[in-house]
Parts: C-alpha cells; sequence; structure tokens
C-alpha cells in the first residue's frame, strides 16, 4: 500500500526537524552575530541549513535504499567497533545536552513566570518541570500526539520570532545585502562558525531516519517525499536563524547566563513590551520543542544499538517497534531525570559543552555518508551521492573538523576553569 502524500504527511517530519534543531544556543548565537556585526552576517544562516539539508538528506537515502537506520549502517559496514564509539559518545551528549536543554527551559520559564524572587530558584523549578512534562508527553502520547505538538511549537517560533524581526523595522536593502553577498567583518570569524553550525542541529540529524520511518517511507518515492519536507523544514530553520540576527543587529548584548532575558529587556526598550512578551514566549517555544524532540527521538538510537545486539540484520525493529521496547522507555526515563543536577550550573557552562560535543559529531557524519553512500554494492546507482553531494560533504567535513577541533581548544580552559 503506496502511503498517503497529503501536505502534513510530506512537511511533518521536516516540521519535526525545524523544531527540534533550533534551540536557546542557535537562537542567542544568531543575534549575538547580529548585536556584535549587524546584518553582514545573515548569509551564513541560511548557507548553514543548506550544509545541514546535505547531512540529512544523505542519512535519509540511506535508510530508503537500504531499510536500515544509519547507526545499523556503521555497524554492519564499517564494523562493529563504530556502535560501541558512538554508545559512549551518545551517553556524554546526552547528559550535557539534556542538561543545556532544562537549563535553557528554566531560564524560558522564569522569563515568562518566575515562581521565586530568586531567579536560580526560579530556573531549577522551571526546568525540572519543563524535563517531567516533556517525557509524560512522550511516554503517553505517542507519535501522533508529539508530531501534533511539535507543528503548535513550529507555529508559535514561526509567528513569534518572525514578528519580532518584522517589528524592529531592519533597513530591508541591508539585509538583502547581507543575505546574498558573503563578507566577513573584522573579527567576525567566530560568529560565522558558530551560526554555520548551530543552525539545524547535530546528533538530532539522526533522528529523522526514525520519524521517516514512523512514516513508513520507503524507496525512491521516499526519497522525494524526504527532500520535500526537510526542504521546508530547512528554509523555516533559516529563516529563524535570519530573523534573530536581525533581532539581535537593534540590540547590544554581552555573552552571559542571563541572555535571553536581557534580550528580551532591550527589546522592551527597542519594540515596547508587546515585543519583549513576543519574543519570550517565541523563545519559550524554541527551548521547550527542542527539549521534547530530543526526549522523544534520542531513545530510539538507544534501543537501537540495544537492537544490534539481539536480533539479525532482517529482524531489526522498525521505529514504530522501537519506541515500544524497553530500553526506549530506559533511556527516556534517564534522559528526564540524569541531566537534572546540570540545573545548578551556568547556563553559559552548560551550553558550552553542549556546542563542544555537538560539533565533534558532524565530521564523523559527513565522512561516513561519503563512505556509505557512495558504494553502488551497498546503495545501488540510483541512490548513490551525486558529485554536487560528494562537493558538499567533502566541505562539510573540513569545516565540521575545523569547527570542532577550534571550539574544542578555545573552549576547553573555560569549560575546565
Amino acid at each position: 500500500m503506496k502511503p498517503k502524500l497529503g501536505f502534513l504527511v510530506l512537511l511533518g517530519p521536516g516540521l519535526l526537524v525545524a523544531a527540534t534543531g533550533v534551540g536557546a544556543g542557535d537562537l542567542l548565537t544568531a543575534s549575538l552575530a547580529g548585536s556584535r556585526h549587524g546584518l553582514v552576517l545573515l548569509w551564513a544562516a541560511w548557507m548553514g541549513a543548506v550544509l545541514k539539508f546535505f547531512l540529512n538528506e544523505g542519512v535519509a537515502r540511506w535508510q530508503m535504499a537500504t531499510g536500515t537506520s544509519l547507526l545499523q549502517g556503521w555497524a554492519d559496514r564499517l564494523g562493529h567497533w563504530i556502535r560501541w564509539v558512538f554508545l559512549g559518545y551518545l551517553l556524554v551528549w546526552t547528559f550535557f545536552t539534556g542538561g543545556a536543554l532544562v537549563n535553557a527551559c528554566g531560564v524560558a520559564g522564569t522569563g515568562l513566570l518566575p515562581v521565586d524572587s530568586d531567579p536560580r530558584i526560579s530556573k531549577i523549578v522551571w526546568g525540572v518541570a519543563h524535563s517531567l512534562v516533556g517525557a509524560f508527553l512522550v511516554w503517553k502520547g505517542g507519535f501522533k500526539l508529539f508530531e501534533q505538538l511539535m507543528a503548535l511549537f513550529i507555529g508559535v517560533m514561526f509567528a513569534a520570532v518572525i514578528f519580532t524581526a518584522l517589528m524592529s523595522d531592519p533597513s530591508w536593502t541591508e539585509v538583502a545585502r547581507g543575505a546574498v553577498v558573503p563578507r566577513l567583518p573584522p573579527g567576525g570569524t567566530g560568529y560565522v562558525l558558530g551560526v554555520l553550525g548551530g543552525v539545524g542541529g547535530t546528533v538530532t540529524l539522526l533522528s529523522y531516519g526514525y520519524w521517516i520511518s514512523q512514516k513508513g517511507r520507503t524507496g525512491l518515492s521516499g526519497v522525494r517525499q524526504c527532500r520535500i519536507d526537510l526542504a521546508a523544514g530547512y528554509s523555516m530553520t533559516a529563516l529563524f536563524g535570519l530573523a534573530m540576527i536581525v533581532v539581535g543587529s537593534r540590540v547590544q548584548l554581552e555573552r552571559g547566563p542571563t541572555m535571553a532575558l536581557e534580550l528580551a529587556g532591550q527589546l522592551a526598550t527597542v519594540l515596547g513590551q508587546p515585543g519583549k512578551w513576543i519574543f519570550l514566549v517565541g523563545f519559550w517555544g524554541a527551548v521547550f520543542s527542542s527539549l521534547l524532540g530530543v526526549w522523544q527521538s534520542v531513545p530510539y538510537m538507544f534501543a537501537d544499538f540495544v537492537s544490534l545486539n539481539q536480533v539479525s540484520a532482517p529482524r531489526r525493529a522498525a521505529a514504530r517497534d522501537l519506541a515500544a521496547t524497553t530500553p526506549y522507555r530506559v533511556y527516556l526515563c534517564l534522559i528526564t531525570i540524569v541531566p537534572l543536577p546540570l540545573l545548578w550550573l551556568t547556563v553559559e557552562r552548560a551550553q558550552l559543552t553542549y556546542a563542544v560535543l555537538g560539533s565533534l559529531f558532524m565530521p564523523l557524519l559527513a565522512l561516513t555518508l561519503l563512505l556509505l553512500n557512495n558504494n553502488d554494492k551497498w546503495v545501488g546507482g540510483r541512490f548513490r551521492n551525486t558529485w554536487l553531494t560528494n562537493v558538499l560533504l567533502v566541505a562539510t567535513l573540513f569545516f565540521f573538523g575545523y569547527v570542532a577541533l577550534s571550539t574544542a581548544v578555545q573552549n576547553l580552559g573555560r569549560l575546565l576553569g
């Protein structure tokens, strides 16, 4: 039976990519770039989305060609050792990413409705509440409710952030110039790397494979559907990045643990109180949707890993079956509870650790897509990479390799300090 090709069926997983991939770090990095360099770096937002599109399209194409997840492909084609390396990385990444997300949700909740006169206490209360509510929605609601909630959040994010950018009344001539003409301002290299690397997620790119499995996509028709919804999802992601650079260009920001609230306060001066509250609602939608997306999708990866050690390749579970397994639910509980102590860290420290760990994953993903999707014996001639895809994957490999090295070197002292 062929899958239905309705609008929501086509765009559903793409909306999930956009909602999960746009988090607090991405929005604040883009706004800092705008605050420091104005509208000059707008081009970096859409270019980062293009690079992530080709990475995610490669993940989907492997799955459509082989019927296996990329994690299964790594184990089958590159050696069993890689799954153990990935498991170790996933456990560390999950802990610090979960910590960054609950911190961001704590800040967003405090901005909207403080529950204590001490903002640190309010952040902790709201962080714990968001983590528990997110886990409950994933556990009880299933994939259908998850998809509906994420569509709602993406609407809130889109409306709030885009409306805030429009209210800021930028010079549209400068907007067009900054978006079309790549320029590197003095001292702007770090922000270019931050915007390019931050937009669209890191390890969560693998989540897309499990979401399209929920949709039952296969073969060449599945590839076409994936390209449509990924184009829609990353177009929205690029727009978020562009809008946040525009918003940031109207204020003066300093990097720090309360930067989101500082940005909202300055927007009240520039745009009035409505601008402040619209931004805070959009910021909350962005960070909670990221938490919900990670809570729902990352347990798939752990359950998939466990399935590699239990059954033969032809019998491995699809995503809809993985979600009902004990390993999936155990990992959901772990990601809900174990990162909570990081709420006692500053938001900046949690975000720094998350950025370092996320940047390390992208070179591995680009390299393995070059190896796997260029082998006709594994994917077939109709599914292999085009020359353009190979060029962009090589560029992504070197770019994110540089980002990973430079990010780790620059931030190691700050993380240990």
